[in-house]
């Protein structure tokens, strides 16, 4: 018996096959390199055969589960064949400003939805473009790529329906987001690892998959890392140093706050809170490879402050801890020596991921105990030490750190996961 997990991150799609056990047998990538607008969901369907079809023949014949995760907030208005009609809107697409207006007026204080890119504001923004007609139904990347094994669309796990606008009280679609978007174009919240079907028969025949493959409700890439880092402790933490900067914070206490980009998702009988920053990762591509941040980081004195004070942001924009669509980056001035620019890049990431955290405790999340850490990052020892100065916890390399390894975990555990 195996267990594929795929994960659909910024900048490509990863894989990875588990046993019975855990044990990681088998893993790949196809990275997307830069995608025109329109080529993106034909770019996402292409990697999920790839991936698929380049596990051994015998691994394929014999795989139990699936579950995929994406980007939180990525989304797709399609036909019911699963057409998209439109070129899907990226989790940090910020267009959907007057949507976003008209949705704080009906949701509750604090709720996710209200952000400008949120889910449901993307919902509201195609619908006026497209029209009554345009399309017929509204998914979240994950649900998108899930139908496509199944043929069988219309599911949301409630991770990735947050933003959609998915009561946490009930776990369904509330009467104000019906008001809003009619919830005949969403699809039905269901159990992040809650089976939805096996593998279609034309799906299986083509790609060579066991028959009786289950697909289960995926999650979002942040959770799925979380899952991937195998903490369980409320307090513990793991941050996901990407393309972007995620936090998630094991918490006994829901927070909220759409002032900040606070969030809380659910997690069986506790609550996973978190945020989610435009820095990160992309920020420090802009100026060095990954041979020149592991030669730079290797002579950087972690132990000593950077004196540089960034906003290291890729573009304008910030979603959290600070929710301004309108906040500019600031990567001036740079210093000649480019281990001091480096540094200091690494250190007001770092601050910000010490606000973040800051800011849960404020508004009544359970206290910060210690650290994973997931993606890329991770494997940069100075920047793990500059974080742990910052922080005041233990910070360390989660043992799994990729999020197709939690998104594995989910194919094998189902809902199990989250008790």
């Amino acid at each position: 018996m195996y267990f594929l997990g795929i994960d659909f991150g910024t900048s490509g799609a990863r894989s990875c096959v588990i046993g019975a056990d855990g044990a990681i047998l088998a893993a790949d990538q196809r990275d997307f390199g830069t995608l025109a607008e329109h080529e993106r969901a034909d770019i996402w369907r292409e990697a999920l055969w790839d991936l698929i079809a380049a596990l051994p023949s015998a691994m394929r014949a014999q795989l139990s589960g699936i579950a995929l995760d994406g980007t939180s907030g990525t989304v797709l208005a399609c036909d019911e064949a699963l057409t998209p009609r439109h070129p899907p809107l990226l989790y940090n697409d910020d267009r959907a400003v007057d949507e976003a207006r008209l949705i704080a007026t009906l949701a509750p204080p604090g709720h996710p939805a209200a952000a400008v890119t949120s889910g449901l504001a993307k919902v509201l923004w195609l619908k006026k473009y497209l029209g009554f007609t345009g399309a017929r139904l509204y998914l979240n990347q994950a649900d998108w790529l899930s139908g496509l094994l199944t043929e069988e669309a219309g599911f949301a796990d409630y991770h990735n329906a947050l933003k959609m606008g998915l009561d946490l009280d009930t776990l369904q679609w509330p009467a104000w987001v019906n008001q809003l978007a009619d919830t005949h174009y969403l699809p039905a919240p269901v159990a992040p690892g809650a089976e939805l079907a096996t593998v279609s028969r034309t799906r299986a025949r083509y790609l060579g998959v066991n028959p009786g493959c289950r697909v289960r409700a995926g999650t979002t890439d942040s959770i799925a890392a979380f899952l991937a880092a195998g903490v369980t402790h409320s307090g513990d933490a793991v941050t996901s140093l990407g393309s972007t900067l995620v936090l998630k914070l094991l918490s006994d206490t829901r927070v909220e706050s759409t002032e900040h980009g606070v969030y809380s998702h659910w997690f069986g009988t506790r609550w996973l809170a978190g945020g989610a920053s435009n820095a990160g990762g992309a920020v420090l591509q802009q100026f060095f490879d990954d041979r020149q941040l592991a030669a730079l980081s290797e002579t950087i004195d972690p132990t000593v402050a950077s004196p540089l004070n960034y906003i290291p942001l890729p573009r304008n924009g910030e979603r959290f801890p600070v929710n301004d669509p309108t906040l500019a980056p600031r990567l001036t001035p740079r210093p000649a020596d480019d281990a001091a620019f480096l540094h200091g890049l690494l250190e007001s990431i770092g601050r910000i991921e010490a606000q973040g955290y800051g800011l849960l405790a404020e508004l009544g999340a359970s206290q910060l105990k210690r650290v994973e850490t997931a993606g890329g990052g991770a494997h940069n020892p100075a920047w793990t030490r500059i974080r742990q100065r910052l922080l005041g916890v233990p910070v360390s390399r989660a043992a799994h750190t990729e999020a197709a390894y939690g998104s594995a975990l989910l194919a094998r555990d189902g809902a199990r996961r989250f008790e």
